[in-house]
């Protein structure tokens, strides 16, 4: 039996090398989740590595706190026969309660400076992505290309949500769009994010990026995808009636795979 699941994973091995790029990672929220998505860029990663050294001190002061309180009411409780002692000041103890918070807090702060500053570098970026939010869609602009068309119209399109009755086998309900936004890997991209009409917010969460569409405002953000693959998000600051049902679908791809995107897209 050994054996036999021996050959198995080694045949599994080979096909998944043989198809690799065929093979497409979706990273979507799962039932039940309570961790966060597969990181797929620098900042994430970053983000999710804040957050597990953030913990380790939550548990512990929160550890603390519980044992304390419960020593508190044991000792000190309506059934308990010991006196509280009357003091007015107690000069040790409100030395160490005021070092020891300070000394955690910049333990804590001082990861977090070069994660801010990673999350608003702006590098000179090879792709710029104008994202636009209406009620209740989404609209995409490559204005990189523009001088590549005839009309100066560049890329642009809309991104609607897919019925339940047009989605096809292994999409996802809510999450799927009629119109992907198509980015390279391992390529400094910049996104310009507005909204036509109301405040809306594009997140992706596997990207760590949530950023406001205001209205008369434009905001930008950066992205380094590491991995290729579909990542999904959805409208995060409440738009309206169809506030749910404005998703964001990314396919991040190879440069290659870019490429020919592209020149698809500039033949239309």
């Amino acid at each position: 039996m050994l054996k036999n699941l021996t050959i198995g994973l080694f045949n599994l091995s080979i096909l998944t090398i043989f198809f690799k790029k065929n093979v497409v990672f979706m990273d979507a929220a799962e039932a039940w989740q309570l961790g966060f998505q597969a990181p797929a860029t620098p900042v994430m990663e970053g983000i999710i590595n804040f957050h597990n050294h953030i913990m380790f001190f939550m548990v512990g002061i929160g550890v603390f706190v519980m044992w304390l309180i419960a020593r508190c009411l044991s000792f000190y409780g309506e059934n308990s026969n010991n006196k509280v002692d009357n003091f007015v000041h107690a000069t040790t103890i409100e030395i160490v309660w005021t070092i020891v918070p300070a000394i955690i807090l910049m333990v804590i702060a001082v990861p977090s400076f070069a994660l801010l500053y990673s999350m608003d570098e702006m590098l000179d970026p090879a792709v710029t992505l104008k994202v636009v939010g209406h009620q209740w869609y989404w609209s995409y602009e490559y204005s990189d290309y523009n001088h590549l068309t005839e009309e100066n119209s560049g890329i642009n399109f809309d991104s609607y949500l897919v019925a339940d009755d047009d989605l096809e086998k292994g999409q996802f309900r809510l999450l799927e769009v009629d119109n992907r936004i198509v980015l390279p890997i391992n390529t400094h991209i910049r996104v310009l994010i507005t909204a036509a009409d109301v405040l809306h917010s594009w997140a992706v969460p596997s990207f760590g990026v949530k950023v406001d569409a205001c209205p008369g405002r434009l905001n930008q953000t950066t992205m380094f995808i590491k991995k290729p693959g579909v990542f999904y998000g959805q409208c995060s600051e409440l738009c309206g009636t169809n506030h749910g049902f404005m998703p964001i679908c990314v396919e991040a791809v190879e440069l290659e795979d870019y490429t020919l995107w592209l020149e698809k897209k500039l033949e239309l």
